[in-house]
């Protein structure tokens, strides 16, 4: 028996030693099979991104190692990062690829794109603004705490304020990063450096026991039950995190706003990419990634030009029909938008009363689009409205994906800043596009998506995501759940706002054109209240090329699918045509093109899709499959 049992410790060493061995080859050196490298690729992005893991929920609880550590933020880990991109692009390369199938090929040349267009814009990498007025972390990271961190246990609380304490670190690592490019000449817009002032100054400014960081995290310890966690536990807890909030958080963003403030004279106007080094060559990149296309700045303009006044025709239309003929399309929606039938008021019963009514128009079209969907996502939404501290500057609504473990749905975040900045026949069309079945179906079906390497599953493409969540908004029209000719003023005016934005964001990174000229611009065409009109606009500052994604996106959906109508004629089947889409992950453009193109794409879709599986049991297994372990970035 003794000689047996040494035997097998022999063994169980030798298979650690052997599969050791073999992780090291796969991590350090070309796998040899690429199934193993996108694995690779994937892992290597994850354990690198702590909140990113938190986020997606992919792995399971016992494996949990970064719950209470948040991203590196330091110039150097920007520099490692480019290099392991240009590595892993390089070792792509390496791969013959002239045996793979169409779907293998279709992986390749994805991954190929993304780490391609990533390197592209290597010399490019101080251009951005780490701190803006729109998504930047001084409020993107409370909203991770507040909303994606877990607070289930009592070693989950203890990460919670392990989080809080790191705040310190972090936003000293993200000073860093804005004192670097003020060395390189790039300086945010006036408006930025003044509004991220006021909105640190405004999150700090309550009691530790008052602030979100603290607010959220005994919201979450009060949900545990008695037997789970005790009162002493919970008090202690609670002390710590005010504790963390007061002498760690709060100090920290001090230190920003302190050299925002110091900042603010050297920010002498409002000026587009053209403004930095080598402005015009960074918003090129920034056209080519956001649109993954080779349209040039002049092309995007004048076809925005084309489609605000295609798109004015027919809001004229409506409006005409309405008995309102005088003035412009953006003043005569104004004068709709204002009636107080239209407004929901600025009241708490009367944000309550807005979301609840969010919630009522994707469950109605949630439960009717049988016509025009067979493969759905197992994982729901709902709606929420944005942290207060963040309303002033955030979008009007924005979307937040689930968790992949299923412990977190997705979320549609409307903006209560102002109810009557969105008015009644302009709701659906939001819900649409946020939600169902926009990003959410998009997302998650991709999230839920099987038989596919990972990173198909959440590689992330601005011109489709967008794209796809714009032609959302005008299928859900023309499935029938916008009967009311002002929900169909609704649509036209939210598609107007994406073609003008074809004009204005080219204009101001390419034209020149100032902050004033790009809102009046915007308020003339689109009717959007003068507060949201604002917020876009400055959005676009510091975003370039971002918002050309949505029209480039739905305008090539919508041209493949008449191209398939064309060809097929009877055979056309909407369902079909939807999966080609959707069931491939986000794809560049000209890829999508190929997907719904190719013949070798067609049928078998569903076979490829069990929405029943959890990732869990997928990071588990232990075959050298490309489905194993990991998969992409998101």
């Amino acid at each position: 028996m003794k000689r047996l049992l040494k035997w097998l410790l022999r063994l169980i060493v030798l298979v650690l030693v052997l599969g050791g061995a073999f992780f090291a080859h796969v991590w350090y050196f070309k796998p040899a099979r690429i199934d193993w490298f996108y694995t690779r690729t994937f892992a290597k992005f994850a354990v690198d991104s702590p909140e990113m893991l938190s986020s997606m929920r992919i792995l399971p609880g016992w494996m949990d190692f970064y719950g209470d550590k948040l991203d590196d933020a330091s110039p150097a880990h920007d520099q490692k990062m480019a290099d392991m991109i240009r590595g892993e692009l390089d070792t792509l390369h390496s791969y013959d690829t002239s045996g793979m199938d169409a779907e293998g090929k279709l992986s390749y040349d994805a991954l190929e794109y993304f780490l391609r267009i990533q390197v592209e814009g290597d010399r490019f990498r101080n251009h951005d603004f780490p701190v803006n007025q729109m998504f930047g972390v001084q409020s993107s990271l409370p909203n991770f705490m507040a909303q994606v961190h877990q607070v289930t246990t009592s070693g989950e609380a203890e990460d919670y304020i392990a989080r809080l304490n790191a705040f310190a670190p972090k936003l000293a690592q993200v000073l860093e990063q804005l004192k670097l490019r003020e060395s390189k000449g790039v300086i945010p817009p006036q408006f930025t450096v003044e509004e991220v002032i006021a909105q640190m100054q405004g999150f700090i400014a309550k009691p530790a026991k008052e602030n979100l960081l603290y607010v959220s995290f005994k919201e979450k310890l009060d949900k545990i039950p008695a037997d789970k966690m005790d009162a002493a536990t919970r008090a202690r807890l609670l002390a710590a995190a005010e504790t963390a909030v007061e002498q760690k958080v709060k100090p920290a963003y001090t230190a920003l706003i302190d050299y925002f403030v110091a900042l603010k004279p050297k920010a002498q106007g409002n000026y587009g990419a053209w403004h930095l080094p080598d402005g015009d060559a960074y918003y090129a990149w920034c056209v080519r990634q956001h649109t993954t296309t080779d349209m040039t700045p002049d092309q995007l303009h004048e076809l925005g030009l084309a489609e605000v006044a295609r798109i004015t025709e027919q809001m004229n239309a409506i409006l005409v029909a309405k008995g309102l003929t005088e003035g412009s399309i953006g003043a005569r929606v104004q004068q709709l938008a204002h009636d107080p039938a239209q407004q929901y008021p600025n009241t708490p019963e009367g944000k309550a009363a807005m979301l609840k009514q969010y919630q009522a128009i994707l469950d109605e079209v949630n439960n009717n689009l049988g016509s025009a969907f067979d493969v759905r996502p197992k994982l729901g939404v709902e709606v929420k409205a944005v942290p207060e501290f963040a309303e002033k500057t955030a979008p009007g609504a924005y979307y937040e994906p689930g968790a992949f473990d299923g412990s977190r749905p997705g979320v549609f975040y409307a903006n209560m800043r102002t109810p009557g900045e969105t008015p009644k026949f302009a709701m659906r069309t939001l819900a649409y596009h946020e939600g169902i079945p926009g990003h959410h179906f998009q997302i998650t079906i991709a999230q839920e998506l099987k038989g596919v390497p990972f990173f198909r599953r959440v590689m992330p493409f601005t011109a489709f995501a967008e794209g796809w969540a714009l032609y959302a908004e005008r299928l859900a029209w023309e499935l029938g759940f916008e009967q009311d000719p002002l929900d169909d003023l609704g649509r036209l005016r939210d598609e107007m706002m994406r073609a003008v934005r074809l004009v204005v964001d080219t204009g101001i990174h390419a034209k020149r054109w100032t902050r004033e000229q790009a809102i009046a611009y915007m308020m003339e065409n689109t009717g959007m209240a003068e507060g949201d009109v604002t917020a876009e606009i400055e959005r676009y500052f510091v975003m370039p090329g971002q918002a050309l994604a949505y029209k480039a996106g739905m305008l090539k959906i919508l041209e493949l699918r008449e191209k398939a109508k064309k060809e097929l004629g009877d055979k056309f089947d909407l369902k079909q045509f939807h999966n080609q889409v959707l069931t491939h992950g986000a794809l560049p453009l000209a890829l999508l093109e190929r997907v719904v193109d190719d013949d070798a794409f067609r049928g078998g879709v569903r076979a490829r899709l069990d929405l029943r599986v959890r990732l869990r049991a997928e990071l588990l297994e232990l075959g050298g499959d490309e489905e194993h372990a990991f998969g992409w970035i998101g």
